[in-house]
């Protein structure tokens, strides 16, 4: 798994430790100076040794680029913010296939409902179940049998139980 931080903040990692290895530090101390594995050390000055400071240059990230950049992800958070009401929604719920189609709308690029949630935590958006509440729900009338009512219901003797029989 790649570690945290930029390609430039890696780079230079990586470049440190060359640094301190030519200077004579062991590769256990520079592992852990610089946060990673032995074996990672030893690759890099193996690259080093055999392709100089390039071989210490980032590689190109495998796999499919992201459909979306960086500032289009930011712009997908903001309209987001502002709420499905603002979109035109009925109900103030973002789903996955609401996200998914005003991604095309707004950037033209298509996402599947089913992929949208990748997209949504790596905005750091989680989901949220809605609670069910019914539209005609009084307050103050569930507050006032919870304080006079269940108390009462609470204490009454069962109505059934195991008959006295020896």
């Amino acid at each position: 798994m790649r570690p945290p931080g930029t390609v430039q903040q890696l780079e230079r990692r990586r470049r440190q430790a060359i640094r301190w290895l030519t200077a004579g530090t062991p590769l256990s101390a520079i592992a852990r100076a610089v946060g990673a594995s032995v074996s990672s050390v030893f690759r890099w000055a193996e690259a080093y040794r055999t392709q100089g400071l390039l071989g210490l240059r980032p590689r190109p990230t495998p796999g499919r680029p992201p459909s979306l950049s960086v500032a289009q992800k930011k712009r997908l958070a903001a309209l987001l913010l502002k709420g499905p009401l603002a979109r035109g929604y009925r109900t103030d719920l973002w789903t996955l296939k609401r996200v998914a189609q005003l991604i095309p709308q707004q950037f033209g690029v298509r996402y599947h409902p089913c992929h949208v949630w990748k997209l949504l935590t790596s905005l750091g958006w989680s989901c949220q179940k809605p609670e069910r509440r019914a539209l005609q729900r009084n307050e103050a009338a569930i507050a006032r049998w919870k304080r006079f009512r269940w108390p009462h219901i609470k204490k009454r003797h069962a109505t059934w139980g195991p008959s006295r029989l020896s």
